[in-house]
């Protein structure tokens, strides 16, 4: 049995296949044929698995996900049946070519023809080649190769990372945890673990190479420990630690039909954060009181093009009517950094977290911001709709944000599409600078939500996904609570509400703190919103505010969490 050992981001035991996400060895030896036939009935009969392998996946997933997403594998269909490409191999294999070298060569071709157009359908052609030669080459060659759309049985997904558009098309039925070589605690996979009630561990470093696709697994996802081939004994351990973790979500269960408020009687609002419509239902099983962070850049993703206005249209309705008047803060396209849409065609950039993303890239490319505002407003008058605006490091773009906003609805108004008049405008503060100029922003918003998974990147200098340096990312840093602080204190003093919407919205330790600090609203993955109720029921407001000073004068993030600990004894 071998042992490794990564970063714990979301808690919970699980024990099952790995299901490794790594590229295959798809190399191959040139050989010379003079059985021409023989190896062109070998490249037909590769490229006949593949049509059918292709169909399974496109069936999969149109049931699962709809039309646009079976639309990608329809494309591919169309790329297997291009007389032009595989005679083009066909020709290679009766000059002598081995089947796997003839069809290396002609789809090389093709795709260099392809990515030199100034053509963005033809560049697009190009990715589909590029994936539907890789099939037919895995076929050639006897090679499986890994889809997780397929995944039919308990699995451990265990990937160098996890991209968004993967994450999003994994089944929550089959997958029952995360482990990859890098991230840290607030990265994708991190993230989506704990919104699919998961365990993830992260950082684990050399995971790919050292787990097999097939072996079994033990992961802890609150200790980070991962376990290879487990013995009986391990396997037993676990088991029972699985079935106390259910019990005590069992017992959390009651916790889905109170009120979120203190011991002392202090309402706040528990909040869930969604990515897709279809995450509301896990949000509202809890008692979540709300949305507090709708990531619509999942609406852009894994797919060959732009979302129309009628669809995202489609989307914030249903959302919107799911919550039936109660808040929907949706935060508008947050693209850049590591969430990219090749279809944007998005520069290469040195430092791309720093860089053209989000409101930076809204406020440039106007066409796709308007379309997406349009969208939100249209769909207002179905429910509490709160708009909030990503990245903002200045006034001046916060202002110009507002500024299109009310254009897009006076437009709206003259074609008489109705708009509600009730739409609260606010920020994510998530840049140092906005942080220190709170006060400001308070006096233009009507609210401030704070995103703490940045905030704490860009304040610490901490890459966030870099496993070699998580020892830096510090929730409870004497300088991101007296950020908080600062930000919490300007809201209310313009007598605005604030939020938080990072992930330290739902940390056990963080929760005392943001609740004498008089945070409004805690949103957070829906997994973690019972545990927090629970918490919350325990803790006397009044009791923690005299303890805030004395926190915020500690030196260490280490002194805190002891403090803070000491505090809930």
């Amino acid at each position: 049995m071998l042992a490794l050992k990564g970063i714990p981001v979301s808690n919970g035991a699980a024990i099952a296949k790995a299901y490794c996400l790594v590229e295959p060895d798809l190399s191959y030896s040139k050989k010379t044929f003079q059985n021409t036939d023989a190896e062109i009935m070998r490249l037909n009969e590769a490229i006949n698995h593949t049509k059918i392998e292709i169909e399974h996946i496109q069936t999969a997933a149109t049931q699962k996900y709809g039309e646009d997403k079976g639309a990608i594998f329809g494309a591919h269909l169309l790329v297997l049946q291009d007389p032009e490409l595989f005679n083009g191999v066909a020709e290679k294999i009766k000059s002598g070519m081995n089947a796997e070298q003839a069809l290396d060569e002609t789809t090389q071709f093709f795709l260099q023809m392809f990515e030199d157009m100034d053509n963005d359908y033809m560049k697009e052609r190009a990715a589909d080649i590029r994936d539907v030669s890789k099939r037919v080459m895995a076929q050639l060659l006897g090679v499986e190769l890994p889809d997780y759309s397929r995944i039919n049985e308990d699995v451990i997904i265990v990937a160098n990372d996890l991209t968004p558009s993967m994450t999003t098309q994994l089944d929550s039925t089959y997958v029952k945890g995360f482990i990859t070589n890098v991230g840290g605690k607030t990265s994708h996979t991190a993230i989506l673990a704990r919104a699919m009630d998961i365990p993830a561990i992260v950082g684990a470093k050399s995971a790919t190479l050292d787990i097999q696709h097939g072996e079994g697994l033990i992961m802890d996802g609150s200790t980070g420990e991962i376990f290879i081939n487990p013995t009986n004994e391990y396997i037993a351990q676990y088991k029972q630690l699985e079935d106390e973790l259910k019990q005590s979500k069992q017992q959390l269960e009651k916790y889905s039909q109170l009120k979120s408020v203190s011991k002392d009687g202090h309402v706040v609002e528990l909040a869930g954060n969604i990515g897709k419509p279809q995450d509301v239902a896990s949000v509202l099983a809890v008692g979540g009181e709300g949305i507090g962070l709708f990531r619509t850049e999942f609406l852009y993703m894994d797919r060959l093009d732009l979302p129309s206005e009628d669809e995202q249209f489609t989307s914030y309705k249903e959302v919107l009517e799911a919550l039936n008047g109660k808040p929907v803060v949706v935060r508008t396209l947050d693209i850049g950094g590591d969430k990219n849409l090749p279809y944007l065609k998005l520069p290469e950039e040195m430092n791309p977290f720093l860089g053209y993303r989000a409101i930076r890239l809204c406020l440039d490319r106007q066409e796709l911001f308007r379309i997406q505002l349009r969208a939100l407003l249209r769909a207002s008058v179905y429910g509490n709709l709160k708009i909030m605006f990503p990245m903002i490091a200045t006034l001046e773009e916060f202002r110009m944000a507002k500024v299109i906003l009310e254009e897009e609805k006076e437009k709206l108004l003259g074609e008489n599409i109705p708009v509600s008049e009730e739409i609260e405008i606010g920020l994510m503060i998530e840049i140092p600078s906005a942080a220190m100029i709170a006060d400001l922003f308070a006096k233009e918003a009507d609210f401030l939500s704070i995103g703490t998974n940045d905030l704490i990147q860009y304040t610490l200098a901490v890459d966030r996904m870099n496993e070699n340096v998580s020892y830096l990312y510090q929730p409870y840093h004497p300088a991101i609570l007296r950020l908080v602080k600062m930000i919490i204190d300007a809201g209310h003093a313009e007598g605005k509400w604030v939020g938080m919407c990072g992930e330290m919205a739902g940390d056990s330790i963080a929760v005392p703190i943001l609740l004498a600090l008089g945070l409004d609203e805690f949103s957070m993955s829906a997994s973690s919103i019972l545990s927090v109720r629970s918490q919350l029921v325990t803790l006397s407001k009044e009791q923690l505010v005299p303890h805030i000073q004395n926190l915020l004068q500690l030196s260490t993030a280490q002194q805190v969490e002891r403090v803070v600990k000491n505090i809930l004894k």
